[in-house]
Order: C-alpha cells, then structure tokens, then sequence
C-alpha cells in the first residue's frame, strides 16, 4: 500500500509499505477520504503540535472515513473515530473520554493516522455511513463532532446571540449548528475574504456588536482577543483554535472586569453518532466546504494550499 509520512517540518513522503494486519478486534479499512486539519497543519509547519513533538516519521491525518475489507461487514463504509480512548481512567469514568489520560489518538505521537491506502482498527470505533453520505463529507464528520462538543460545552440557551470567531471548516459547521440551536443572530468575523464570503452564505453576519456566546476557532492572539471584546458581560467564550508555539496571551482586564466565563474546548466526546444524523437529514451541510481534493502523491501540495489557507478544506483520496 501506499503511505505518506512526515519525517520532518516540511518533509512529508510517500513511499510502499506492507499492508497492515488486523488484530485482535481490529478491522482493516481502505481508506477514502482523509480532511487536512489545522493540527496536521501544525505538525507539517513546526514537525510539532503543542508539547508533542515528531519522534518518528508519523503518518498524519484524523478527519477520515473508507471501506471495511474482510470479514462480516466487508463493504460497509464507515467513519474511523481516530480517538481510541482507554476506557478505565477517571475522565473516561467520569464520560470525558477525549480527556483520557492514556488516549491513543490516529496521526498524533506513535499512532499513525489515515494518509495511507489500507489501516487497521478497533472495530467499536468505526461507524457505519449510510448512502446519503459522500465520502469527502464522511471525513468532515470529525471536524462537525468538533463543533458539536464545543457546542454542548457552550450551554446554548434558545433566542441568543452567537459569535463565532475564525470561519474555517469548525467556524463554519459552528454557524450551523448556532443557526439549529436557536441563536437569533450568528455573528461571524475572519481576516480572509473567502471564509467571511462562506459564513455570510451560511446566514451569519459580520461581527457587530456583543454576543452571548462567543467561539474562538483560530488559535492566534488576535482571535483570542477579538473573541473576548465580542462577549456581553457575564457570557461565555469557547477557546477552541490551537495556537502557534502553544501559548496565547490576552489582556486579563477585558475577560475579569466583564466576569466572563472561559472555557477550553479539546477534541470530542461520543458525537459521532449525532453528527451522522445531522448530515444525513441535511440539516448541516457538509460538502460545501471542501474547496480542493489531491491524491495522496501529491500530499506535499495538498498540504501547502491548507497551509496557505488559500480554501476552506483540503481532502485527499489515498486511492486516487
């Protein structure tokens, strides 16, 4: 099969590797579809994502969905849930599983991820798609379980105002979900022409104004504090971006003097699930949002426009 690797920041290769082998409670999965994520992104630019740092070459990528090959299911086509929690320590006790302490997560550290033709994995972490679902929107799936987190941690109330800072791929699924949840106004604010174009036709408008509930979805510190001077008094804002260099900074008198709530938002919890649901029945639209799609020789490419942020999602077709 064929697989790409990140050796290095800026030096990813594909190269021919022997096809895995299930084991116990694994299935082997083709892979179709693979979303780059701003996480991949970090690990491509700086070989680096926060104190986690390239110890070996890694295959990459977690938004992901195939083809179950062999066995009783063979032919089902499925989303890959790239977190594969442990299932006994405290927060998976406590249902935090994307908080679990021995998380093996697909394309993060020695756990290779989707960029490859052919993977094996736990069987309880693949979800069966139904027909409706294409197969780039089956690798958006863990982007919009992103969202959906972030939005339950947000405590959404009927008839608020939403802002949503950073209008990437979970900037924008965030709009929809807003829209769903009964937000009155949806307000949305990104430096790039494009990805305000996109929100704006998702039905928000441009950032004016104080919001209820306010979505970081960018990482930088000027999203950070943009974020934060969009919030009301007393509301809460969702820290959902993952900053460059793994720090942020913003000006403590704006969130202290205001009582605001900040709440950090990592991966997802058991969503999958819903988030099938809400693209099967249409009511988020997925598809939209793929601006280009490579095959997987041309990672190196593929990688640099979503680094250049020049669309909104970049997919690649391992089989293509």
């Amino acid at each position: 099969m064929r697989v790409a690797r990140l050796y290095g920041a800026g030096d990813v290769r594909v190269s021919d590797e022997d096809d895995p082998v299930p084991g116990a409670g694994e299935t082997l999965v083709e892979v179709t579809s693979v979303g780059l994520c701003g996480s991949d992104l970090h690990w491509f630019t700086e070989g680096a994502i926060g104190d986690a740092v390239l110890s070996r070459p890694l295959v990459l990528g977690h938004e992901m969905g195939g083809v179950i090959r062999g066995g009783d299911r063979d032919g089902t086509r499925v989303a890959i849930d790239p977190a594969i929690p442990c299932g006994h320590c405290e927060p998976c006790l406590d249902g935090d599983p994307n908080l679990c302490l021995a998380i093996v997560f697909a394309g993060h550290g020695a756990c290779d991820g989707g960029l490859r033709q052919l993977m094996a994995w736990p069987s309880h972490r693949l979800h069966p798609i139904p027909a409706a679902i294409s197969d780039d929107e089956v690798a958006l799936l863990e982007p919009l379980g992103v969202a959906l987190h972030a939005y339950d941690l947000a405590h959404p109330r009927l008839a608020q105002t939403v802002a949503v800072v950073g209008c990437g791929p979970i900037g924008l699924t965030l709009i929809q979900l807003a829209r769903l949840a009964g937000a009155t106004r949806v307000l949305a604010a990104d430096p790039l022409p494009h990805r305000m174009e996109a929100a704006l036709k998702l039905g928000a408008a441009p950032l004016k104004g104080e919001a209820d509930l306010v979505f970081e979805v960018s990482g930088s510190a000027d999203a950070v504090e943009a974020a934060l001077t969009a919030a009301k008094p007393g509301a809460r804002v969702l820290l959902v971006g993952i900053p460059d260099g793994d720090q942020t900074t913003f000006r403590a008198s704006i969130a202290r003097r205001k009582g605001l709530t900040l709440v950090m938002s990592r991966r997802m919890g058991e969503v999958y699930p819903r988030a099938i649901d809400l693209v099967a029945n249409r009511l988020v639209d997925l598809s939209s949002l793929v601006s280009a799609a490579y095959p997987l020789t041309d990672i190196t490419a593929a990688m640099a426009t979503a680094a250049a942020r020049e669309g909104l999602k970049v997919v690649v077709h391992p089989q293509g």
